[in-house]
């Protein structure tokens, strides 16, 4: 944000959000703002299984008979992630804790690390289901030059080409409506437990994800100032 001052280290944070809300895009601003890392839980399996460690072989192992890669092996990968250097000031999780088990985990690995004194705040990017669809259902991509279209939002001149190349514009198998709609039900279910374990500490906030990027951006380092204002250690300013 442009006139001020350089935010100082804000401790873990996690940002929540359905698919389609723009975690992404909040969480590079945010890496930007205090150059500290974002932390995926994909990122961090394929990481492992790229480098051949004990975990990732084990992670490995699982999907290649057809597997789900377990909580405890999950839960060990962030551990491991979370102890490296580069995450001492903070780091903004996205996709992790995607649980109520996983987030009662992560509330143990911090009790049980005694030089942790900054706790985990958590920020909700809230948008409604017809805008999710929208935004998602619409997404269309030129397979030449790999820039994004939304045929509702950002429509090409020509319907179904690409502005630049002329090429004819494609659809993820994974935006389509249906698949979007079992995505939501999944993320539903598993993520409201989440957020309730959070509010109910008093380490969350919602911010309006239907606003401009930037709009939302502003808001959600308020909530991050407000929240560690609260915990009353390492406050963001």
């Amino acid at each position: 944000m442009a006139g001020e001052s350089p935010l100082s280290a804000p401790g873990p944070v996690l940002l929540l959000g359905a698919p389609g809300a723009g975690k992404g895009t909040q969480a590079k601003q945010l890496m930007a703002a205090w150059m500290i890392p974002q932390i995926s839980t994909g990122d961090i399996l394929r990481g492992n299984v790229a480098r051949q460690t004990q975990l990732g072989m084990a992670a490995k192992s699982l999907m290649d008979r057809g597997d789900l890669v377990g909580d405890d092996l999950v839960n060990s990968m962030v551990a491991d992630r979370l102890a490296q250097a580069d995450c001492v000031r903070g780091y903004i999780l996205d996709g992790y804790p995607r649980t109520l088990q996983q987030a009662r985990w992560l509330d143990a690995h911090f009790q049980n690390k005694q030089a942790e004194t900054i706790p985990l705040i958590a920020v909700n990017i809230r948008i409604s289901y017809t805008s999710l669809m929208r935004r998602i259902t619409g997404r269309r991509t030129c397979p030449v030059c790999q820039r994004i279209y939304n045929v509702h939002l950002q429509p090409p001149v020509q319907d179904g080409i690409c502005d630049v190349d002329g090429a004819t514009l494609t659809q993820r198998a994974d935006d389509k409506e249906e698949v979007v709609a079992e995505r939501m039900k999944a993320y539903d279910s598993l993520t409201a437990p989440v957020i309730d374990h959070y509010r109910a500490q008093g380490r969350f906030a919602e911010v309006d994800g239907e606003q401009p990027v930037e709009k939302v951006f502003a808001d959600v380092v308020t909530q991050l100032r407000r929240l560690r204002g609260q915990a009353g250690a390492g406050g963001v300013r």
